[in-house]
């Protein structure tokens, strides 16, 4: 929004889809679905079916970058933050069920935008956007363009800081009343509740806070308290570094995956962590058995979800809650003793 705005966009003007649910795939993208075993993927058409025949007012533009690197904190620490293939190339893969019998958004009148995005890489931003959006917002310059890249940027870091700050009040809130919470561990799709089956809502509504790990705060007291000793001793060379663990740091939601179970095995008042990957994810694939390694070697409780697709086993689901809720009220204080007592003293969570 801040990008649009700064375009001199009506915020009243810009739509996005809905969340993610079988209804808007049944009746919008029916018949132009994908061969891919990616259900997040497949669920694009359906998106793109409600925007181009859902609307009460025709869109002029459909806008779905290709983003080929994420902004992510641990930039500079890891070796890429890039996206997964699968999805990056899903805006030209979901296209194709648009254009089979004849081109669906040229008869609605609406302009496919799709520009290649480096967005861990700022500078180059403006001009992948400016040629993207080339005979599509008229009058457009070079100039206008890295201006609201630079507004869309600051927008986009409001956003990451506020949530963080939620979330250290969460831990603080823990720490001092010696409660436990949750971390997910996932993907940022299974954000939207179709893809996620809002699996943590579940848990919250047993009376345990839940964190996600893209939004875990980054504080410097609190990664010092945390990594310090580590990073002193020489086993990695910053707070964000998981070279002890993870050598192949490429793919930017499985870097801050790793990391995520690096943060829940040194903080106490996380006593269970529960992942979530989708049906046949080749890139959550191989980071099942280490991410479980580390997070149950500190003694912290882990629950995984690794087939999530577009059924929701609410039978199951239901079942697998309640375990996860009664081992919390069993073991729950006991890790969270124990964990303490494996930490430096100090901890900043506690002194406020």
């Amino acid at each position: 929004m801040g990008l649009f705005g700064a375009l001199g966009i009506d915020p009243r003007n810009v739509v996005f889809s809905s969340d993610t649910s079988e209804e808007q795939g049944r009746q919008f993208g029916k018949g132009r679905g994908t061969v891919d075993c990616c259900y997040p993927v497949k669920c694009i058409s359906g998106h793109y079916g409600e925007l181009v025949f859902g609307q009460k007012q025709k869109l002029d533009i459909l806008f779905s970058p290709m983003i080929y690197t994420l902004p992510s904190f641990m930039s500079g620490h890891v070796a890429r933050t890039l996206t997964c293939p699968r999805v990056m190339a899903a805006p030209e893969n979901i296209k194709a069920g648009f254009l089979k019998e004849a081109d669906v958004f040229a008869e609605a009148g609406i302009k496919y935008v799709t520009p290649f995005v480096s967005l861990d890489e700022p500078p180059l931003v403006p001009k992948q956007l400016f040629e993207g959006f080339q005979g599509v917002l008229p009058g457009l310059t070079r100039e206008e363009m890295a201006k609201a890249v630079g507004e869309g940027y600051q927008a986009l870091h409001a956003f990451n800081d506020r949530l963080r700050r939620k979330s250290r009040e969460v831990l603080e809130w823990c720490a001092r009343e010696d409660r436990a919470c949750l971390l997910v561990l996932a993907r940022p799709y299974h954000m939207d509740p179709g893809i996620g089956h809002e699996i943590e809502v579940d848990l919250q509504a047993y009376g345990y806070p839940i964190l996600w790990m893209q939004y875990f705060p980054t504080d410097p007291d609190l990664m010092d308290w945390a990594f310090g000793e580590d990073i002193r001793a020489g086993f990695i060379k910053s707070p964000f570094d998981i070279r002890d663990v993870w050598p192949s740091s490429y793919s930017s939601n499985t870097n801050e995956i790793l990391w995520g179970a690096k943060v829940a095995a040194r903080i106490p008042w996380i006593a269970c962590v529960v992942r979530l990957s989708s049906y046949e994810c080749g890139m959550d694939q191989p980071t099942y058995t280490p991410v479980q390694q580390i997070i149950e070697r500190s003694g912290t409780l882990f629950f995984s979800f690794q087939d999530l697709d577009s059924t929701k086993p609410a039978g199951s689901v239901k079942i697998r809650v309640e375990t996860i809720t009664h081992y919390l009220e069993k073991y729950a204080r006991e890790i969270i003793a124990r964990k303490k007592a494996a930490m430096a003293p100090g901890c900043p969570l506690a002194q406020r």
